[in-house]
């Protein structure tokens, strides 16, 4: 298998990072780059890079892969398809995406597995909450694909859900910005960048972070999410370190 030769993006100084065991939640339509649909592998290669130097940290890493780019089920519901199969086929498209994930990380010469919440046994491996930890546990990085496995479930509730069960000690949303500003920054150029949340102003403000069901599920568990921006090369690492610019939310 060939091996890709490119360099790791840890932060230039050596720190410490602040948490043990990470989940990193990434839309699909982050891995499209400039594209308007589909894969962009420059952009699949550089996000690994990031995956690849925060590992190096010792930080143990675990993701769930949505499926935007490929197809949203709630598109296709308001196209006039039932939204339980528009949803299937959203799950099968966070697959796609978790495979090429999987094979681009294989190539930094990565130990990865893909769990899927939909039995594929030819593709991946079916999702079994011991199975992934003790993957964790080996220092692979462990891809949760199709969601929960359920319709009507967003892959923001598939991520606080497996946030929860792995036990990890934060979990990330890559976005297009880096955090959450008071306003929409491409409109407003005096939106300001909000450093800090509760898990409450989220829910009463209606800020498009996660769906409320992922924020409720955080919030009744007490996992920290911290959003930032996914394009940043090397900005996963340093966010797990508490450097760079990120919003967190918290219940305090």
């Amino acid at each position: 298998m060939t091996k890709l030769n490119k360099k790791s993006l840890t932060p230039k100084k050596t720190v410490k990072p602040l948490y043990k065991r990470v989940l990193l939640k990434i839309s699909g339509e982050a891995l499209m780059g400039d594209m308007k649909y589909g894969q962009d592998q420059k952009v699949i290669e550089r996000i690994c890079r990031d995956i690849k130097s925060t590992m190096e940290l010792g930080v143990e890493v675990c993701l769930v892969v949505g499926g935007g780019n490929i197809f949203r089920g709630v598109q296709g519901a308001a196209s006039g398809m039932e939204r339980a199969s528009a949803d299937y086929m959203g799950m099968l498209a966070t697959v796609l995406n978790a495979l090429a994930i999987q094979n681009t990380l294989e190539r930094m010469g990565m130990d990865t597995r893909v769990l899927s919440a939909i039995n594929m046994m030819q593709v991946c491996e079916p999702y079994i909450r011991r199975r992934a930890e003790r993957h964790l546990q080996r220092g692979r990085v462990v891809i949760f694909a199709a969601g929960t496995g359920n319709p009507y479930f967003t892959t923001d509730t598939a991520a606080a859900l497996r946030a929860n069960e792995m036990g990890c000690d934060l979990m990330l949303k890559g976005t297009q910005v880096d955090g959450v500003y008071s306003a929409d920054p491409r409109k407003d150029k005096k939106a300001k960048l909000l450093d800090r949340l509760t898990y409450h102003e989220v829910l009463v403000r209606d800020l498009k972070v996660m769906d409320q069901s992922a924020i409720s599920l955080a919030r009744e568990n007490q996992i920290p999410i911290m959003v930032f921006s996914i394009h940043d090369e090397g900005s996963f690492a340093q966010a797990v370190c508490g450097q760079g610019k990120f919003t967190l939310i918290t219940d305090k």
